[in-house]
């Protein structure tokens, strides 16, 4: 069994045009109808930063919650994000990007790895006050362009210390596509043992031809949560210029029927999905 957070939001960030609040809940309403675990659907950051997101209350007023199962996911960088997430009574997660690269801390959140730590303490303390869960993204968690410091040992320590204030809900994101299916299987096979308690998941960015390797790499190490988009759109704008985009949905659904793995997933509702998601990613740029 395969846990599956879908990713709008992330496929969504990048792009310059502003997408029309309709067209975004029109799609996100469709992913609803899929089956995934979790829908990645907006967030709650500064809209200089990620101006394609600053709709996401009105995005989130047109969705149709009412015959799904699965949880919304909002992205926030800071307190105040969380206070205004947690308003949400609809918001299951919030998600925090907590980067293992100094250098991509401060130009993603502003903030020191030191500071941010203390930031998710405080989000942390937020989010159990609302009801909701928390989770981290141990960011540039396979390296990164920065020529900071980078090792294995380094992501399993801050993973530690986050699991001591209670997280119990992290992935490992390569941020700019850097893994391989090498640095996958030992950060996995180092973490899974080391922290029983939590849900870890894999958000990994690649190029077409090595996602199925990286894939089979986190699966075999114990990884049953992906995130995933559509077609593979997506990238964070905040980490490089060329976009290296999300693992594709449809490279996970091909691996799982490969390997024999049920993923749940209403394959009618899916596909129209497919279909859907060229009028947003086609049209705008």
């Amino acid at each position: 069994m395969i846990r599956i957070t879908e990713c709008p939001r992330d496929a969504m960030q990048g792009i310059k045009q502003q997408i029309p609040t309709e067209l975004k809940a029109e799609y996100i309403n469709q992913l609803l109808k899929v089956g995934f675990d979790t829908i990645d659907f907006g967030s709650f950051v500064s809209p200089k930063a990620i101006p394609q997101m600053q709709d996401t209350a009105q995005v989130l007023k047109r969705l149709d919650l009412s015959n799904t199962q699965s949880k919304l996911l909002a992205i926030i960088a800071n307190a105040r994000g969380a206070q205004d997430a947690c308003a949400f009574d609809e918001i299951t997660y919030l998600g925090f990007p907590f980067s293992i690269s100094e250098t991509f801390q401060q130009r993603n959140t502003n903030a020191s790895i030191q500071q941010s730590l203390q930031r998710v303490e405080e989000i942390q303390n937020i989010a159990t006050k609302h009801n909701k869960k928390v989770l981290i993204y141990i960011s540039m968690a396979f390296g990164n362009p920065y020529g900071d410091a980078w090792n294995a040992d380094i992501a399993i320590n801050w993973s530690k210390k986050l699991n001591n204030l209670g997280i119990s809900d992290m992935a490992l994101a390569d941020t700019v596509g850097s893994s391989t299916p090498e640095t996958i299987t030992e950060l996995f096979s180092a973490l899974i043992p080391e922290l029983k308690n939590v849900n870890l998941g894999a958000h990994l960015h690649s190029t077409k031809e090595k996602s199925l390797e990286k894939i089979r790499a986190a699966y075999e190490s114990g990884c049953r949560s992906f995130d995933v988009a559509i077609h593979g759109f997506g990238g964070c704008p905040m980490a490089a210029e060329d976009l290296t985009g999300n693992v594709a949905t449809e490279d996970l659904e091909y691996f799982a029927a490969k390997n024999n793995i049920p993923l749940h997933l209403n394959t009618e509702e899916l596909m129209k999905a497919y279909t859907l998601s060229w009028k947003v990613f086609n049209d705008y740029h």
